[in-house]
């Protein structure tokens, strides 16, 4: 399974990419924990644990590619591929979301991106 979501935020390529790889920044924008880097092969964990995965690929300031997994994914699940692309638009930056190889339940995580990243990253971002 697999999903493509995009969003528009009022920040920087930059400003959202440092944010997203910084543990202070990640947790600033999603309003719970986060303990990641801009290393790539380090792991990471967000939302208090409950997300957990590595940074495969970075390319500063438009491209991100993680391995990504959840508490709820089945021991032997393989982990998920999370891509983050992004492109400088009016009004800020278009951040696609393409999230691939998901478990055949992972319907539920289109909503929690919503949920959990896209509305809280476009408060945090709009306030800065």
């Amino acid at each position: 399974m697999e999903m493509t979501l995009k969003t528009v935020l009022a920040a920087t390529p930059e400003t959202i990419y440092n944010t997203w790889l910084s543990s202070e920044g990640h947790s600033a924008m999603t309003g719970s924990d986060a303990e990641i880097s801009n290393e790539v092969d380090t792991p990471f964990t967000a939302w208090d644990g409950y997300i957990s995965g590595t940074n495969i690929l970075l390319e500063p300031y438009w491209h991100m590619l993680q391995s990504w997994r959840t508490t709820d994914f089945s021991d032997e699940e393989p982990d998920s591929r999370l891509e983050i692309l992004l492109q400088e638009t009016e009004g800020g930056t278009e951040l696609t979301l393409i999230h691939t190889l998901l478990p055949e339940n992972g319907e539920q995580y289109r909503q929690g991106w919503i949920d959990y990243y896209f509305e809280p990253m476009e408060l945090y971002f709009s306030s800065l």
